[in-house]
């Protein structure tokens, strides 16, 4: 078992490992040293910590692999890194890897490291459930609307940005489209020192490149018919506060290298500007495309990749986080009334995938409210999309051995019409195959409507008939009269006379 105070230190410098043992020592820890990671390994396995300052730089291994061994031993124990400037990102990673913080070198200020030892004790004792109260992160998140759930995907995504909102970098989110990227940006600048200047969001993809670049970075007087006055831009409206920037790799290639030097330099031109601009931005950049991949395609800058992901956010989609399904449903509907929810449209509401995420659970709470004429959602206030995937679900054995699952034959039908609508998983080898079942079906159905006595439809006429073998004969040739004649058994006169007869379009 772990002592409540005691603190391993891990760090190469025994001049570095000897002041922080003092230090902390006299603030009434217990401490021990580990010169190198041979030793600190060692110390894991023999010894329980409640807290770990590691370096990242040791002689014999990376401070990432103690930090991943003291995880794997001793998951409760909150670990620090100390870090040069030059390795800050992989300290940012590190944190990713369950690190509470990071803390950079050479140490300026003493009280900031008693601080975070401090605040690292509490929070482990916050999490094994040792005290009581919430995260350091929720009165943030209550404030901007970022409902974090009780997932533990997301309540470490919240973490984690909580504390590199602190740090004075660049971030990267990156997820499907609706799951929220916005909110998350606004709880990083809410928890970060910026938070009493302005946060800006902008989408790349909404606007031409011509009106994008006026809009970031301004215009002088002249610069292009219609600007009849300077005007700043973003960039320098959003001076000492954070620049939100919405679906980035949708920017063109000329933005991009405008992007790159106001993030390498601080400073930037006025579209027919000659002086450059002064701005100190923090930049969150979202995306739901794969960066790496346009990267690979040319289609976005590395440079300026790597600028942004300093760290990377991601965002999971709501199909993964179902259990926040009906928390998120009555936070939306709860902000016109107190209304309930039913049984039945909590398991519909779980039962569908949720392609639009959280965007398209805000519109079917803001359309269920709009139909409920009572106190409580029913199913018939949500939409049959939501209904239809709510039957309760039974087991289907398919041809080729796979389970397949629905509420009943229909069902199952019409997910299949569905999927084919749509040309799922449709390919040249299946789709015959998919037509003669699909026949096949109709015939056997048709003998249990006679089974049943249910009436069933009228046998087509002599005409229906002979319009369908023209029509589709004469699409399965590409309207080839020639070739269609000979297929159907008749001469050329004759299937032209018909198709004038029955109107039918070559």
């Amino acid at each position: 078992m772990p002592k409540l105070d005691q603190i391993l230190i891990v760090d190469d410098e025994i001049e570095v490992g000897t002041f922080l043992s003092r230090l902390l020592v006299r603030k009434g820890f217990q401490t021990s040293y580990a010169e190198t990671g041979a030793d600190a390994f060692q110390l894991i396995a023999s010894t329980g910590f409640a807290v770990a300052m590691i370096d990242l730089k040791l002689p014999d291994t990376c401070g990432l692999d103690i930090l991943r061994q003291l995880k794997n031993n001793q998951p409760d124990c909150e670990a620090i890194i100390m870090t040069g400037y030059a390795t800050t990102k992989t300290a940012v990673k590190a944190i990713q890897l369950g690190a509470f913080d990071y803390i950079e070198k050479p140490f300026d200020d003493i009280s900031e490291i008693e601080q975070l030892v401090v605040k690292a004790f509490e929070y482990r004792h916050r999490i094994t459930g040792q005290s009581g109260g919430q995260h350091e992160w929720q009165a943030i998140a209550n404030r901007t609307g970022f409902v974090v759930g009780n997932t533990q995907k997301m309540i470490r995504l919240a973490t984690v940005a909580e504390k590199i909102a602190r740090k004075n970098i660049n971030v990267l989110i990156q997820g499907e489209t609706g799951t929220g990227k916005e909110v998350l940006a606004r709880f990083i600048h809410a928890a970060s020192s910026r938070s009493d200047h302005t946060f800006i969001p902008v989408n790349c993809g909404a606007l031409p490149e011509n009106l994008l670049e006026s809009e970031l970075f301004g215009h002088e007087k002249g610069a292009f018919t219609g600007a009849t006055s300077m005007r700043r831009g973003i960039f320098e409206i959003a001076d000492n506060g954070t620049l939100f920037l919405d679906e980035v790799g949708e920017a063109g290639l000329p933005i991009q290298v405008k992007l790159l030097r106001v993030l390498e330099t601080g400073e930037f031109l006025r579209v027919g500007g000659e002086k450059p601009v002064q701005t100190d931005v923090r930049i969150i950049a979202a995306t739901n495309v794969d960066l790496e991949k346009a990267v690979q395609a040319k289609n976005f800058r590395e440079d300026l990749f790597y600028r942004l992901d300093v760290i990377r956010l991601e965002l999971p989609p709501l199909r993964e986080r179902k259990e926040d399904i009906p928390l998120l449903f009555n936070r939306f509907i709860s902000r016109t009334g107190n209304l309930q929810v039913s049984p039945e449209v909590t398991r519909a509401l779980l039962d569908y995938d949720w392609p639009g995420n959280i965007r398209e659970l805000v519109n079917i709470a803001n359309q269920a409210v709009a139909l409920c004429d009572g106190n409580t959602i029913l199913p018939s206030h949500l939409p049959d999309k939501i209904i239809t995937r709510s039957s309760e679900q039974t087991e289907v054995l398919t041809e080729n051995g796979k389970v397949a699952f629905s509420g009943s034959p229909v069902d199952t039908l019409e997910a299949a019409l569905n999927a084919v609508r749509h040309g799922k998983n449709l390919t040249r080898d299946n789709i015959i195959k998919a037509y003669t079942i699909n026949k096949q079906i109709g015939e056997r159905l048709y003998e249990h409507m006679t089974t049943l006595g249910v009436a069933g439809p009228l046998p087509p006429s002599l005409r229906e008939v002979e319009i369908k073998a023209i029509a589709e004969t004469l699409s399965f040739y590409k309207g080839n009269i020639s070739t269609a004649a000979r297929s159907l058994g008749i001469g050329r006169n004759t299937l032209y006379r018909k198709i004038k007869e029955y109107g039918l379009l070559i």
